[in-house]
């Protein structure tokens, strides 16, 4: 019986162990990965070109795929495009000839999960395929209504924010830099929360950094760490930001703002992925995501002499574009609501609700400021108001943030109409008249009504409204 014990508990480990696919036509590069492999526990199957490897990944399962760039009979990227799309899930990593950036870039883009450069680390294999190994098994989106695991959520149904949130996952399932552009307030922070949440790295450090707080003279002692003497008032060692998110996520908000000087030393450690701290004599390696955001133009700094384009093109290996509110004008009430519910159950007070007047208002205006602005909105009309049931008068918007075009009193017929069909009556008369009143000059009729000539665009093209010829 023990002899039998035994032989099941080996038999549960083997079906246990992951199942790895190496492409590459060299005997010697898979004979060097098929070793390693295996003695971290893997099963390995190896494939010396595309065609072949196409073959296996129909007829079986696999947790990773190694591949190289070049393959006789196609690319590792065409590797990459097939697994993506037939293979959902299933993380794969490129090996690329040393000097050859552009490959790997190429690669993250079309949906690999990591890279690695010949000749190839060992040290760096075994962490890429653990890390690999611990993504997260991939979900079809789950509204955020529906969202039981508490992770962190972009709330609205409309279809950029829907696009959003699928970019979003596949970007967790990637080690690719990601820069993060959008206006201020429109949940940069968040958005790179939810890629580090559903990444392979979720159980390790999210460390965010504001570069635009940080003083000039403590920046590379706060990004590097620093030793014990290494300068007055330094009493004990002090680890910096990338030490701190050593295997996790670094995500650096307002990166424009770092001076010259400190992006030049923010480059080498990408680069050679080693930081030393101050007043050191050893590098430490260091395995670091970085995600960026900025609410500037990131390719206007590098343009202005402002901002390195070697350290941009480092940063911006995938853009992430945050819509803006007014762009998503039928998500307005949803996260309006829950804004409200969230102040209401901090503050100790009976939920409150906004009547259809308050939400016509807010659907009106053009939220520079996003939904932080809309937040603040919300917050200061609590503090004001007593009643559960919010007008627009609660909302004491000012005059130049009410829109400007007067609407008729709507009829109880209006009244009784879905909230999302008043809603779209009230714009659609709103946007006709103001185009009645110029001459239908988009311009000047978003100016009228106090939005971007974009968002006019969008919500015209919404409402199906066109232009008199």
């Amino acid at each position: 019986m023990p002899r039998k014990d035994e032989h099941n508990q080996t038999t549960a480990v083997h079906k246990a162990a992951p199942h790895v696919l190496v492409v590459d036509d060299e005997p010697d590069i898979i004979e060097l990965l098929e070793l390693t492999l295996a003695r971290m526990g893997m099963n390995v199957v190896s494939a010396m070109n595309t065609q072949h490897a196409r073959q296996l990944l129909q007829s079986r399962s696999f947790q990773l795929c190694l591949t190289d760039m070049r393959l006789p009979d196609g690319t590792g990227l065409d590797l990459v495009q097939y697994i993506t799309q037939h293979c959902i899930g299933l993380p794969v990593a490129v090996i690329t000839s040393y000097g050859t950036p552009e490959n790997a870039v190429a690669a993250l883009k079309a949906g690999a999960f990591d890279y690695l450069t010949k000749p190839v680390s060992l040290s760096q294999l075994r962490t890429l395929v653990k890390s690999a190994l611990s993504l997260p098994p991939i979900h079809s989106e789950v509204k955020p209504a529906e969202n039981t695991k508490n992770r962190r959520t972009l709330l609205g149904e409309s279809q950029p924010m829907r696009r959003l949130r699928a970019t979003i996952e596949k970007l967790s399932r990637s080690q690719a830099a990601v820069y993060i552009n959008g206006e201020s307030g429109s949940g940069k922070e968040l958005a790179a929360r939810m890629i580090h949440e559903r990444s392979a790295r979720h159980n390790q450090a999210f460390v965010p950094v504001n570069c635009g707080a940080i003083p000039e003279n403590l920046m590379e002692s706060e990004f590097f760490g620093y030793k014990k003497g290494a300068f007055t008032g330094a009493d004990k060692d002090h680890d910096g930001f990338f030490l701190a998110a050593n295997g996790g996520t670094l995500f650096l908000d307002e990166v424009a703002d770092l001076p010259l000087a400190m992006q030049v030393k923010l480059l080498r450690v990408i680069q050679e992925k080693q930081v030393r701290k101050l007043g050191d004599t050893q590098e430490k390696n260091i395995d670091v995501r970085i995600i960026s955001a900025t609410h500037k133009k990131l390719s206007e700094c590098v343009e202005n002499g402002l901002f390195r384009q070697d350290l941009y093109y480092r940063l911006n290996v995938i853009e992430l574009d945050m819509p803006a509110l007014r762009e998503m004008y039928e998500d307005i009430p949803l996260i309006a609501e829950r804004i409200l519910i969230k102040i209401c159950r901090e503050t100790a007070r009976p939920i409150c609700r906004l009547d259809q007047e308050a939400l016509a208002v807010l659907a009106g205006y053009d939220f520079p400021g996003n939904v932080r602005e809309l937040e603040n909105i919300l917050e200061r009309t609590l503090a004001l108001c007593s009643d559960e049931k919010i007008g627009k008068n609660e909302l004491q918007l000012k005059p130049r943030e009410i829109p400007k075009i007067s609407i008729n009193t709507p009829t109880i017929t209006d009244q009784e109409l879905p909230l999302q069909d008043y809603l779209d009556k009230l714009e659609k008369e709103s946007i006709t008249k103001a185009l009645d009143q110029t001459r239908h000059n988009r311009t000047a009729a978003a100016k009228l009504l106090g939005i971007t000539v974009r968002s006019m665009r969008y919500r015209m093209d919404r409402l199906g409204l066109h232009l008199k010829k």
